[in-house]
């Protein structure tokens, strides 16, 4: 099982690398390359001083990888207990830094197994996350066996009762407050969604999953954070939600709906700079839900979303298709008879 995933800096000195690589990715800038591999240059060298300072937060680099490293050890477990008789073996793919596809494409073969299963860890799908890895590990990989994807898993019974279950964690060590609850969600711009990418339907669909799983009573909204550059993206951001709850002298608990690993999003966006604007703002209460990690019920949910995956062929998802008018769907644009990823 290969764990698909950003990755992030190890050090001070991996920053611009590391944004470099992002920017270049034409899933993130769809200009021509002459144009994109000079402006991934500049922007990276325009945001590392800034990127530097965030991670310095957190110690210097990214906890992500490690973050990532606990998950598949749990659900590496999990799966070699419920498959008993089967070698079960996981690797994990980092999308712009290390271990990058290449070098896990390369484990993965020297290993030679029998199935692969690619599980990115992103829940939602999106040309700009799923889509990129997997079109990476697809250049990457020259080995043996035979390949299933579980290209979105937005609705996992695990992932909705591990959130729900943060959530009501967080609000009752805080003695039950009157607050509303913020799903925030990674930004992406309105063209992607306008191109027939399902992330925004998807993002939706699991904070109304989350919110039926929590039950009545709960003032709940969806906004957006870690917007990059002047166009338009995905709305309201999380400071109009955090401002308008404000000016309803309401407290807000916000959950991190679209990210499964504590990093720079979660850990200084909302831990630091957003509870310093909510302070800032005359906020009573402000509450983080953490993200759900290594959260058994989340890892035990994933596993079968896992199982599920590899009794089917090719590319498969734990919930129904997108509606037809989502082109990028990942199962849509997947072969129909082939193990190959989308």
């Amino acid at each position: 099982m290969v764990l698909f995933n950003l990755g992030g800096p190890d050090g001070q000195a991996d920053v611009r690398p590391f944004l470099q690589n992002l920017f270049s990715d034409p899933a993130i800038i769809g200009a021509p390359a002459p144009i994109r591999l000079p402006l991934a240059w500049f922007i990276a060298k325009r945001r590392e001083t800034m990127a530097q300072a965030n991670y310095a937060l957190m110690g210097g680099g990214s906890p992500l990888l490690k973050e990532t490293k606990a998950q598949a050890d749990a659900l590496g477990a999990v799966l070699a207990r419920r498959l008993a008789g089967d070698e079960v073996r996981t690797f994990i793919a980092m999308r712009y830094w290390s271990p990058d596809t290449a070098a896990a494409a390369k484990a993965v073969a020297a290993y030679g197994p029998d199935e692969i299963l690619l599980v990115p860890l992103y829940p939602q799908y999106s040309t700009t996350t799923t889509a990129s890895s997997l079109k990476a590990w697809r250049e990457a990989y020259k080995g043996p066996g035979r390949t299933s994807v579980l290209c979105c898993w937005y609705a996992n019974e695990g992932l909705v009762e591990a959130h729900a279950n943060a959530i009501l964690g967080a609000w009752e060590a805080a003695g039950r407050p009157h607050v509303r609850l913020l799903f925030s969600a990674h930004g992406v711009p309105v063209s992607v969604i306008d191109k027939g990418d399902p992330y925004q339907w998807q993002i939706e669909a699991t904070c109304a999953a989350v919110a039926a799983r929590l039950g009545e009573g709960w003032d709940w909204r969806l906004c957006y954070q870690s917007r990059v550059g002047p166009m338009k993206w995905l709305g309201p951001t999380i400071l109009e939600a955090i401002t308008a709850a404000a000016e309803e002298g309401l407290g807000v608990l916000i959950d991190p709906i679209a990210f499964v690993s504590e990093h720079v999003e979660t850990l200084v966006e909302l831990d630091i700079e957003y509870a310093h604007m909510a302070e800032e703002l005359g906020m009573q209460t402000y509450l983080r839900a953490p993200a759900v990690g290594t959260d058994q019920v989340f890892v035990e949910g994933l596993a079968a979303a896992a199982i599920k995956a590899l009794d089917g062929l090719g590319v498969t998802a734990d919930n129904a298709r997108c509606p037809g008018a989502f082109s990028q769907c990942g199962q849509r644009l997947a072969p129909a008879s082939s193990g190959a990823p989308a």
